[in-house]
């Protein structure tokens, strides 16, 4: 279990920072906050189904944990986690400012994070 805590959170990691550079770029550019949370969280996702799948949930003499029945279960799983995002930085553009939501963002996905990591083990990838 140690493993795929420390791979999810490099995976993680590398998503995050993904999702929340493609976010900054397009809401410096005029884009909502909305799409551009979107657009970021797409960005991470592909790279997060595959890298957790292929590394942090499967044992290294495993084949990847991969397939239609994980990637549904994932789509599932990241269309509420990324309602939530959502909901939330956009809360806080609009009851702060867009710098708010800039910084707000990396928290509010490390706490999804931390909810991911039980879903990911218990459901996506099992």
């Amino acid at each position: 279990m140690i493993r795929q805590v420390v791979g999810f959170g490099l995976v993680g990691g590398l998503q995050l920072g993904l999702d929340w550079a493609c976010f900054v770029a397009l809401t410096a550019l005029g884009v909502a906050v909305p799409p551009a949370n979107l657009a970021g969280r797409v960005a991470g996702a592909g790279l997060g189904f595959w890298a957790n799948g292929r590394f942090t949930f499967a044992g290294p003499d495993e084949p990847p944990r991969l397939g239609r029945r994980r990637l549904l279960r994932f789509v599932l799983f990241w269309l509420a986690t990324t309602a939530l995002s959502t909901l939330a930085v956009t809360a806080l553009d609009q009851q702060h400012s867009l710098h708010a939501a800039w910084l707000g963002k990396p928290l509010v996905d490390a706490v999804l994070a931390i909810l991911g990591f039980v879903v990911s083990r218990a459901w996506i990838y099992r």
